[in-house]
């Protein structure tokens, strides 16, 4: 394991402090635009703009990187991260503040898109499932540990904003002062709606809603908490804990997709993650633990359902078809992430606060239900030719590129086969 790790170490270090300072900023940001008294709406489109950016990005950036090079854009793009989140700081209002949570948003795609091409780039056959799986986690910890900074200091204070700086600097250094040749271009995103569909139905309607229920959450999860009466340590602690709970979740759920058909998966965690969220509308629940409790059962079952959407989509899929399919999946995860916060704000200015879990149950809901629905439609894939679920970058951290899909191992199947079908 050392061995194969020691070649992409300096890059998944730089990694884990691009995601301290991306958990950082993204809990920062709707706590501290509470605090100023900004809207439910403007808080929702601070999450909208920030996705919106980031499909742009995942579009854009690889033009970028091809006319000016992977180190002149890595430092541009983490420049103009870093010089947005010190504004941010020194220009408290909320139309410069929604201006440059999209700019960032498509810089952190073109960051994370140069890092995820470089460790493919450096990935072997046989480290590729170990670099894979390191940079899951680092995301993971990086956003979650960013998150748990926020109680350190006073918010009302530029003091978190330029630590997120700080942050951002040192995560420029190992790619910036690398020896390595850069890697090959960066791919070009595709999004094929009609046969994403024809593929997967479950999968393409699934994921939409997954992502608006992400998104929604994610963007206004910490301003539910605040409204609720949460000090910052247990808004902090909360939307740590949803992350965690989804992650220790993936697991078992996908174990259990891989022994029954799929559909019956999904149509399970999204009632549970209906139940969990109809039960945070209606209970109310004033004290901490009650909260933490049901937010952590919503999110375990949330975040477990993203990958397994994807696996179903690819049982139904060519092998050579893997990134094409999933990269596609992604992007649609991201139109649902813009989605989610701009429909959510709105709801909870009109009917409160925990009606934030409204729109989250009715996501889920209609995934269950549709589920249930497509499984008597559509006869299972037969489970020797299913595609291995995997976990996903996605379901851990905010979103994710296309370019990470080149590190999942499955690509490398993709690879083979189309070699193979191409060899007469």
């Amino acid at each position: 394991m050392r061995r194969n790790l020691f070649p992409v170490l300096a890059l998944l270090c730089g990694t884990l402090f691009l995601f301290l300072g991306n958990g950082l900023q993204g809990l920062l940001l709707p706590v501290r635009g509470s605090q100023e008294g900004y809207s439910n709406e403007v808080l929702g489109l601070l999450g909208t703009t920030w996705a919106s950016g980031f499909v742009i990005g995942c579009f854009v950036a690889p033009n970028v990187v091809r006319r000016i090079g992977h180190v002149r854009a890595f430092s541009g793009f983490l420049s103009l991260i870093c010089l947005n989140v010190l504004l941010t700081a020194l220009l408290v209002d909320q139309n410069t503040w929604l201006v440059l949570r999209a700019i960032t948003g498509f810089c952190t795609a073109g960051t994370s898109m140069i890092i995820e091409s470089w460790l493919n780039e450096r990935a072997t056959s046989e480290s590729r499932g170990t670099i894979f799986s390191f940079y899951i986690s680092i995301t993971l910890f990086g956003v979650v540990g960013g998150q748990l900074m926020v109680p350190f200091a006073d918010i009302s204070t530029p003091t978190l904003f330029m630590v997120c700086g700080i942050l951002y600097c040192i995560a420029a250094l190992p790619t910036t002062l690398s020896k390595a040749a850069s890697p090959q271009p960066l791919k070009r995103a595709r999004l094929d709606l009609r046969a994403l569909f024809r593929n997967s139905p479950i999968s393409c309607i699934g994921i939409l809603l997954i992502g608006t229920a992400n998104g929604a959450y994610g963007t206004l999860g910490a301003v539910f908490a605040t409204r609720a009466g949460l000090d910052h340590g247990a808004v902090a602690a909360m939307v740590s804990i949803t992350i965690f709970a989804g992650a220790i979740m993936q697991f078992p759920a996908g174990r259990l997709s891989d022994r029954m058909d799929r559909r019956y998966v999904l149509a399970g965690l999204s009632a549970a993650a209906a139940l969990a969220g109809l039960a945070i509308v209606l209970v109310r629940p004033t004290d901490v633990y009650g909260i933490v409790v049901l937010v952590a059962i919503y999110g375990a079952a949330a975040n477990a359902l993203y990958p397994i959407a994807v696996a179903h989509a690819n049982d139904f899929a060519a092998p050579e078809d893997f990134v094409k399919v999933s990269g596609g999946l992604l992007l649609l995860f991201g139109i649902g992430t813009i989605i989610g916060p701009t429909v959510s704000g709105p709801v909870m200015s009109w009917a409160g606060p925990h009606a934030l879990f409204a729109v989250t149950a009715v996501a889920h809901i209609v995934i269950s239900t549709y589920a249930i629905v497509r499984s008597r439609q559509r006869a299972p894939v037969p489970m020797g030719d299913r595609d291995a679920y995997t976990t996903a970058p996605a379901s851990t951290s905010p979103l994710a590129t296309p370019e990470s899909l080149s590190l999942d191992p499955r690509a490398k199947a993709e690879a083979a086969a189309t070699t193979k079908k191409e060899t007469p």
